[in-house]
C-alpha cells in the first residue's frame, strides 16, 4: 500500500496496487470519499478530498458496500 498526500489540493489517495494500475471506475463512496477500481472491478484505491478535514474523523464503510456501488454503476 502506498499512500500520497498533495498539501496544496488537500487530497489524500490510498493506493492498493502496482503504479501502473488504471482506474476503470471511480464510485463515490460517500461525499468527499472515492474509490477507483480496475476493468477486474478489484478496488486499486480510495481518493480523499479535503482531507485535512476529514483524517482523524471516524469514517466506515464495508467492502459489501462498496461492491453493491461498483455493480449498481457498471455500465
Amino acid at each position: 500500500m502506498k499512500i500520497d498526500y498533495d498539501p496544496v489540493r488537500d487530497l489524500l489517495y490510498l493506493c492498493f496496487s502496482a503504479s501502473t494500475a488504471k482506474a476503470a471506475k471511480t464510485v463515490t463512496i460517500v461525499p468527499g470519499i472515492m474509490a477507483d477500481f480496475d476493468k477486474r472491478k478489484k478496488l486499486i484505491g480510495i481518493e480523499v478530498l479535503e482531507a485535512s478535514r476529514v483524517v482523524g474523523k471516524e469514517i466506515e464503510f464495508g467492502l459489501p458496500h462498496i461492491t453493491s456501488l461498483v455493480k449498481s454503476h457498471a455500465g
